[in-house]
């Protein structure tokens, strides 16, 4: 082969070897693109955009929290947690040129120590250092009248409580969570969805340098406020109430107390302190986090004599007693093995069933258990709502424990029907008192009174009825017994001259760690009761927990109950039921 028909052959090896390279080359590229255009494109379609877009949450406002005022007026109502505008001070170390005199300034308007400040502040190359939040307006005002290079401020909204530790455990607070701002305890925890709202968001385009382009508005989900609750309570009954309870717990050094207030009507709760508080404004300064439960619904307690109503209303219902019953009183009843005495430990003969409310006579309450029997005992408590949670829209109630009366003892019946063996809250008894003061009729316990949605819709609350527990002739013929008690029995300091009280103290023991008896120095007073009898306006429970240097309930909680019954009868300008001899 010639030398020119050689290199003929070579150049067509060399554009065939050529051509398919291109060939190749270009086919992977198809593939690529097709991969990149159809199979992955939403990736890289995502991808782009993002480099593009820049989205940005819309915090939706949090809804506030009411209470009445009918001081004011019918309608009025007083805001108890709201969104309220503060600052935060930071710094830009970086441009702040004198440290030290800047730290000199601030630290008495921040209250923050001058070498504390000096520190952050001196942190050369750093950009952002937040000193201080929660600032008011008149803090913001003074540093911006020292023009302090470096130093920049910012709004900030944070939740905040007009009424302090008024109100801290019904209401809860927002605290975060996970970096989240959410509500806890209370209103706020358990209404948190409500409350909160949704969030929204914009979407925008910026350009290659990063800047925005507010014209290139892609989308936007508009947020959605939060709803607004109306709480039952009144404010000026729940002020007076808590102010009557620290006194109270104070003069006998307690360490603690609760009062609940409601209508035996509707069940809607006027009232619900509990003492000690905290305030939910700076929850962080509480030390003990239990102090954020609200005990009225969280903590339940052996009662005490005051179930020696619930006793007798199962036994007048039933006709096994009547309120001239009489049974002979030796003090003492042998049960199983055991000896259960009467509270004072002595025998008091023939008595009637009134006076073992009057006297509060544990083996009285025994007398009219067992004229109904274990079954039929347990029967009224569960149908009076003890051992199940009413339901209040509020974080941490429990249910109590009635779990003993389930064997149909009766021993178990027996303790129990003087308030022994069993638990309670504060929340459950005043719900069966309730019952006994609105004609036998069971009332569900509510404290939202309405829920008004950011829209203008609003939701009330209506009274729901449970169930009848007891006849109205029961509830009638019980009533006079327990107006006997405040008249004659151990309840006087309950009284309220010109009205007619109902009402039956407990003096309960508590129960020693492991369930192994019961402390000899440790008791927990209450008192349950009502006014007027013949149409009750409110039922109230009041509770103090191991007063020292007194004994019984009835100097305690009993006056307590009477200072605020007082204001209450005078505060719904309630007549009164017979002429006061002075």
């Amino acid at each position: 082969m010639s030398r020119s028909s050689q290199e003929h052959h070579g150049a067509a090896d060399r554009l065939t070897i050529l051509s398919i390279v291109i060939f190749l080359l270009a086919a992977i590229i198809v593939l690529k693109l097709f991969y990149l255009q159809v199979v992955d494109y939403k990736k890289y379609s995502t991808l782009s955009a993002n480099q593009h877009l820049v989205k940005k949450e819309l915090d939706p406002n949090r809804g506030q929290i009411f209470i009445h005022d009918y001081q004011v007026s019918e309608g009025a109502s007083y805001p108890v947690a709201i969104n309220k505008k503060y600052y935060l001070v930071f710094s830009v170390p970086s441009e702040v040129k004198n440290p030290r005199a800047t730290a000199r300034a601030l630290a008495p308007i921040l209250a923050i120590t001058e070498d504390d400040l000096y520190a952050r502040l001196n942190k050369s190359g750093d950009v952002y250092e937040p000193l201080k939040h929660k600032l008011e307006e008149d803090q913001k005002k003074a540093i911006e009248d020292l023009k302090l290079p470096g130093i920049q401020l910012t709004e900030e909204i944070f939740r905040y409580y007009p009424e302090g530790d008024n109100l801290a455990q019904v209401v809860g607070f927002v605290g975060y969570k996970n970096d989240q701002l959410v509500g806890e305890y209370g209103a706020e925890g358990y209404w948190q969805a409500e409350l909160a709202g949704q969030k929204g968001s914009y979407e925008f385009e910026r350009d290659a340098s990063g800047n925005l382009i507010p014209l290139a508005e892609r989308t936007k989900a508009a947020e959605e406020n939060g709803a607004d609750l109306v709480l039952t309570l009144d404010r000026s009954v729940q002020f007076t109430a808590c102010t009557a309870l620290k006194k109270m717990v104070d003069k006998y050094g307690a360490p603690g107390g609760s009062v609940v207030i409601m209508v035996p009507q509707t069940g809607a709760i006027l009232a619900m302190c509990n003492y000690p508080s905290f305030d939910p404004n700076n929850y962080g300064a509480a030390g003990d986090a239990n102090v954020y439960n609200n005990s009225s619904i969280f903590e339940a307690y052996e009662p005490g004599s005051m179930i020696k109503g619930i006793t007798m209303a199962a036994a007048l219902d039933v006709g096994a007693v009547t309120p001239l019953t009489t049974y002979d009183d030796t003090g003492s009843e042998k049960i199983a093995g055991y000896t259960i005495k009467n509270s004072d430990g002595k025998a008091h003969g023939l008595k009637t069933m009134t006076q073992v409310l009057e006297e509060s006579l544990n083996t009285g309450a025994i007398f009219a258990a067992r004229a109904i029997g274990p079954e039929l005992f347990r029967n009224y408590f569960e149908r009076f709502g003890f051992g199940q949670k009413t339901g209040l829209p509020l974080n941490t109630e429990v249910a109590g424990n009635i779990g003993n009366l389930k064997k149909d003892k009766e021993i178990d019946m027996a303790t129990a029907s003087f308030g022994q063996g069993i638990t309670a809250t504060p929340l459950q008894i005043i719900s069966a008192f309730s019952a006994i003061a609105n004609g036998g009729k069971l009332m569900k316990p509510y404290i939202v009174d309405e829920v008004r949605s950011a829209g203008g819709k609003t939701v009330k609350t209506q009274p729901q009825f449970l169930r009848q527990v007891i006849l109205p002739k029961t509830a009638t013929t019980l009533s006079a017994m327990l107006a006997s008690v405040v008249q004659y029995g151990h309840s006087k300091q309950a009284d309220v001259p010109g009205y007619y009280i109902a009402g039956k103290t407990g003096t309960a023991q508590v129960a020693n760690p492991g369930g192994k008896g019961y402390s000899a120095d440790l008791s927990i007073h209450s008192f349950i009761g009502f006014a007027p009898i013949d149409n009750p306006r409110f039922v109230m429970l009041t509770k103090i927990n191991n007063p020292k240097g007194v004994s019984w309930a009835e100097s305690t909680a009993a006056p307590l109950f009477g200072e605020i019954a007082q204001f209450m009868l005078n505060y719904f300008k309630v007549p009164p039921d017979y002429q006061v001899n002075h």
